[in-house]
């Protein structure tokens, strides 16, 4: 399964929020340095999922706030 996210690093308070067009809008406490808010995008995704960590894969936007993310879910 693909979903898109648009990531909002150095938030108050961690968050995930659907939006209508299905993608989702995820607020990290890390900055985006040295992979840090990509790393907290995938526990975030992970724990909302209910699946393991490594079960989740940044595809693209590895740099950008906008990502396509892959969960493996079965």
């Amino acid at each position: 399964m693909r979903i898109t996210v648009r990531v909002i690093p150095r938030a108050r308070k961690r968050d995930i929020k659907k939006q209508p067009d299905g993608s989702y809008k995820i607020k990290v406490l890390s900055p985006p340095i040295d992979g840090r808010a990509n790393s907290e995008v995938i526990d975030v995704i992970a724990k909302e999922y209910g699946v393991k960590r490594s079960k989740v894969k940044i595809i693209s936007g590895e740099k950008r706030r906008e990502k396509v993310v892959e969960i493996q879910v079965r």
